[in-house]
């Protein structure tokens, strides 16, 4: 089973997964919109092996057999500013309590 695999122009790290290269009939236009110009990153042969980032890879397989696309959104990574805030907040309560 190929698909193809795009690239959003719009946001970072969102990866649309088409079953025919090109073809993006089956995806609704308002998720076309958001979107934006996709941009091709691979074809990839999902009847082997293949390891994908951060999607399941039977998940796209059954949305690709159910609704023709697989939409990837990376998921968000942690806010690193606000857990060394909250690390420098708590040590400076330990240092007053001191």
């Amino acid at each position: 089973m190929l698909c193809s695999v795009y690239k959003s122009s719009k946001k970072a790290q969102t990866y649309l997964f088409i079953n025919k290269r090109d073809d993006f009939s089956d995806v609704p236009e308002t998720l076309m919109k958001m979107f934006g110009t996709p941009i091709m990153v691979t074809v990839l042969n999902l009847a082997t092996k293949v390891k994908l980032g951060f999607a399941d890879i039977d998940k796209v397989k059954e949305n690709l057999a159910e609704q023709g696309y697989y939409l990837q959104l990376t998921p968000k990574e942690d806010d690193l500013l606000k857990a060394h805030k909250a690390n420098m907040t708590l040590a400076n309560q330990k240092s007053t309590e001191e």
